[in-house]
């Protein structure tokens, strides 16, 4: 896949920062669904799910041989965003099914 050139530090900047925006609306959006998920899940080992984390990261790895990405860098990249995703989901589930009050009787 091929890029266009950039003439300068600032069209290079100009053009990482565009690239930003849809990526933090792409993060938006995956996280919208991963908060529709919580409520699917009827345990944090189900959050947690370590076979589709590794699904994930399969196909993602597969994605970055095929459009040329370092996938050292997506692996990291995707490793970070599941973790912090897994904590988001704990919490949205944690607010969809708050654990039984103990009180005595």
């Amino acid at each position: 896949m091929s890029y266009p050139l950039c003439l300068s530090l600032d069209d290079v900047r100009s053009r990482i920062d565009a690239i930003d925006r849809r990526l933090v609306a792409l993060i938006a959006e995956r996280g919208a669904y991963v908060a529709q998920a919580a409520a699917f899940k009827r345990s944090d080992a189900e959050v947690a799910a370590p076979d589709r984390v590794a699904q994930v990261l399969a196909r993602v790895d597969a994605l970055a041989a095929e459009l040329g990405a370092d996938p050292r860098v997506v692996e990291a990249t995707w490793r970070s965003m599941i973790g912090a995703f897994i904590e988001a989901e704990r919490a949205t589930r944690a607010r969809l099914h708050p654990p039984a009050s103990q009180h005595p009787d």
